[in-house]
This record gives structure tokens, C-alpha cells and sequence, in this order.
């Protein structure tokens, strides 16, 4: 049997990691002294109402070795092949427990991924995998066509500000600086070698979303794939980019929220948009 699993950046809904048959690795978030587990105890609104309410930054906290471990002997045991796809070693050292945890496991069918990028985009691979294993791909296939397909799967984001991926480290002071400005909204991304990049800023949301949709023309959309808008906590702006979106011919397969993992890192009021290049 060929298991898929991805964590809690991935952003995926429980029940939809069910109905896939999709394990899934959770990460914990803390909010003061108050420890949470993304996706299970703590809902998504819910989250961002925190942020609001409480005005204390949170932290996430990667998985232990152990985590890992529990898993990958119980894939061992059975005689499974796991696939598993990790968000950013440049962002987390969730890779890295991974590795840890395979190397005490002991088994080579054990096949980690690091998807070099975050949130939906892992979901864009990871269903692309449960489709591979459906038509009845061998893990080798599916693995080479995972990392062939990563370097395509890409997203643009506008977040409101930039101080909460500053304070997660994400992004260094200067950097972070750009956002301090009145209206100024910065473009983020997540580049090839899985860092968060900023690759514009503009005065005012409606500059923002003109700007991403010069930015996806020239990377080019394969429409084979999902194309997904993303919000945080207010989908008001990402119902503006939807519509100029449509005005260009391009229809969104769906609205996706951004969960805990990455908005502790995004914050409010953030939103973008999730798709594959035509090349890489």
C-alpha cells in the first residue's frame, strides 16, 4: 500500500485528509501559554479572533522526532511505502525531523519530500500523488513526478503586514520595514529555494492585485491544475481579486482559507492566489 502524508502547513481540512486517506503530521501552536493543535482544537476563524482579541504574537512548533518516528514504524511494520510531503526546510526544521525519524526507523521505503514551499501549494501536490496512486503509479513514479511537478506549483500573496513573518524570522527587519508605510501592501512569494520573497510593494490593495495579475501572466497558468484564492481572516479582498480575475478569463477552482500553521506567519487580512506555472 502507498501512504501519503503532509502536515499541518499543508492547510488541508480533516475530513478532507480522511475522505483521501492522507496521514497527516500536526503541528502545535502556542498563543501565550495556551497550546494548540492546528486543525484540531483550534478552527480557523477562531485563530484569527485570538490574534485580534489577545494582541500576543504565536509561535508554531515543529513536529519532535518522535512524531515522525510513531509513524514511520508503523508504516515499517505493515510493509506500507510512504510518501511524505514536508513544508520548506527553509522555513522549518520539519524536514529535518523527518530524516531524524527515518534514519532510527531503518526503512528505505520511506520516500521524504521536501516540497520547498508552504500552505496550498503542498495540497496541490499532494492530491496530484493521491491521483498518481489511484491510477495505480508505482511510489517511485509518483515520487520523480512530485519533484518534477514542485518547482511549478507557486503562489503570490499580499499580507497586510509584514511583521508577522518578521517576528517568525521569516524575513529580516529591513525587509519587514517596507510594510511599516501607510497602505503600502507588499507581494510576497515562496521562491524556488523555498524562502518567502518579496517581490513587490503597492500603494493600496487595488494596485496589489494589478500587480499579481501582471505577475501570473508572465509566470503563465497550466490549467490542467487547480487554481486556488487564498484569505486569511476577511475575504473582502480576495473577493476583489477573484473578480478581476474573471475579467481576464480566469476562473478560481475554489476560495481556500489559510490555516493557523501559516497565518502565525501571515497574519489577517492576507490574500493571494495558488497555482502551476507552465514551465519552471
Amino acid at each position: 500500500m502507498i501512504r501519503i502524508a503532509v502536515d499541518s502547513s499543508s492547510d488541508y481540512r480533516i475530513e478532507e485528509l480522511k475522505e483521501k486517506q492522507i496521514d497527516l503530521i500536526p503541528i502545535s501552536i502556542t498563543i501565550g501559554e495556551d497550546s494548540y493543535i492546528d486543525g484540531v482544537n483550534l478552527d480557523r476563524n477562531g485563530f484569527y479572533q485570538l490574534l485580534e482579541e489577545r494582541g500576543e504574537f504565536p509561535k508554531t512548533s515543529q513536529p519532535s522526532p518522535q512524531v515522525f518516528l510513531d509513524l514511520f514504524e508503523e508504516v515499517r511494520d505493515k510493509g506500507d511505502d510512504l510518501i511524505y510531503l514536508s513544508l520548506s526546510s527553509a522555513l522549518s526544521g520539519t524536514y529535518q525531523g523527518a530524516v531524524a525519524a527515518k534514519e532510527i526507523a531503518e526503512y528505505d521505503r520511506i520516500f521524504l519530500i521536501d516540497s520547498l514551499t508552504a500552505t496550498y501549494n503542498i495540497k496541490i501536490l499532494a492530491d496530484y500523488a493521491c491521483a498518481l496512486r489511484t491510477q495505480g503509479a508505482r511510489t517511485e513514479e509518483i515520487v520523480a513526478a512530485l519533484e518534477d511537478l514542485k518547482a511549478r506549483v507557486r503562489v503570490l500573496a499580499a499580507p497586510n503586514t509584514l511583521e508577522y513573518l518578521y517576528r517568525g524570522g521569516r524575513i529580516g527587519r529591513a525587509t519587514a520595514a517596507l510594510g511599516d508605510i501607510a497602505n503600502l501592501k507588499p507581494i510576497i512569494t515562496v521562491s524556488k529555494d523555498g524562502h518567502v520573497t518579496v517581490i513587490g510593494k503597492c500603494i493600496g490593495r487595488n494596485k496589489a492585485i494589478l500587480f499579481l495579475l501582471k505577475h501570473l501572466k508572465e509566470l503563465g497558468i497550466d490549467q490542467s491544475f487547480p487554481i486556488y484564492t487564498i484569505y486569511s481572516f476577511g475575504t473582502e479582498n480576495c473577493g476583489q481579486l477573484e473578480e478581476k480575475l474573471r475579467s481576464e478569463g480566469i476562473t478560481p477552482t475554489a476560495r481556500l482559507q489559510i490555516g493557523p500553521t501559516i497565518g502565525t506567519h501571515i497574519g489577517p487580512e492576507a490574500f493571494g492566489i495558488v497555482f502551476v506555472t507552465t514551465s519552471a
